[in-house]
């Protein structure tokens, strides 16, 4: 009896020595991870398995890069450049098996109509560091890749749209993706309008800047094409405002007389014809007023102080409608006076 509970001790140690391999590497596999709390890390172009192993032990993702590299030899791992998100106590199966399924972490980023390059490089903050966008903004390249390799900047080059990015892309990579998205998408509709193309894109800008409303930017193209054919300075407001900000004074407020006086090549109260550039991102309306303006005798509009404006074909008439809005905004004023 002694010799059998002998050999019956002798295997279950055995067997116990035998699997403490076994489940301590199941352990280090599936067991919790050393995060303690939500972490990113970032595949960038050209990352081997063994940078990416001691970068994850490095960061604390994971507890073992030996183990690591194992598994990813083992498994033929195709590193996808991306940005990685992971969850506090995520274990080694978890990590490997985000990165081999790609599971890139992505940030929504949306540009949208009328926005101009301060806000646009605002948005992208994050993505490209503002030196290097201003030097992007200028690129003679991204511009011929846009479609009009005559533009100065990529002003109004840009597709309105959300574009999905993360970190580990290249800041030229991502005006790149801005620029293609445009030739695509915006490019083909400027052909065939009263204007050549980039300067339909111009007056499209300023029709967006001037009314939001659909119904109105027609008839403000038709009275901006008719001051071009006619000669007359365009004298758009936020032509003076884009005149401000390309000065270096950043305050976004409303036009002063002193920007009704700069004298600068965009803006279009202090020289004649369209400025060098687009001022803005117009959205599809207003590409397609800019193309086809709206004939008639129009050649002064102004706000009513109610959301549009009112049209007129002559100064007296263009006069009356500056003193309806005048009286417009002292009714406002007063109604908020109490």
């Amino acid at each position: 009896m002694a010799r059998s509970s002998m050999s019956l001790r002798f295997f279950l140690a055995t067997l116990i020595l035998a699997a403490a391999p076994v489940a301590g590497g199941w352990w280090a596999w599936k067991g919790q991870g050393p995060l303690r709390q939500e972490a990113t890390v970032l595949v960038k172009r050209g990352t081997s398995i063994n940078q990416m192993a001691d970068q994850l032990e490095r960061d604390g993702v994971i507890r073992s890069a030996s183990l690591f590299r194992l598994w990813a030899r083992a498994r033929k791992l195709q590193l996808i450049r991306g940005e990685y998100t992971f969850t506090a106590r995520a274990s080694l199966s978890d990590v490997a098996g985000k990165l081999r399924r790609a599971e890139i972490h992505y940030t929504a980023v949306s540009i949208p109509e009328g926005a101009h390059a301060w806000a646009v490089q605002r948005r992208l903050n994050d993505f490209v560091p503002e030196e290097v966008f201003w030097t992007l903004w200028k690129s003679p390249r991204l511009a011929k890749t846009a479609g009009f390799e005559e533009a100065e900047s990529l002003e109004g080059l840009v597709a309105p749209a959300t574009y999905k990015l993360h970190h580990a892309m290249e800041p030229e990579e991502i005006m790149l993706m801005l620029v293609e998205a445009f030739r695509h998408q915006v490019r083909p509709k400027l052909e065939g309008g009263v204007l050549p193309p980039y300067q339909t894109l111009i007056l499209a800008s300023l029709v967006e800047k001037e009314t939001k409303l659909p119904e109105e930017q027609p008839r403000v193209a038709g009275v901006y094409k008719k001051r071009l054919d006619i000669g007359m300075r365009l004298q758009c407001d936020p032509t003076s405002l884009y005149a401000r900000w390309a000065s270096g004074d950043l305050r976004f407020t409303a036009p002063t007389p002193q920007d009704i006086r700069r004298p600068s090549r965009f803006n279009t109260y202090t020289v004649k014809g369209l400025p060098p550039t687009p001022i803005a991102i117009p959205g599809a309306s207003a590409l397609e007023a800019a193309k086809a303006p709206e004939t008639g005798k129009d050649i002064y509009f102004v706000a009513t102080g109610k959301g549009g404006h009112n049209f007129a074909p002559n100064l007296r008439d263009h006069n009356r409608n500056v003193g309806v809005y005048r009286k417009e905004l002292a009714r406002q004023k007063k109604a908020l006076r109490g």
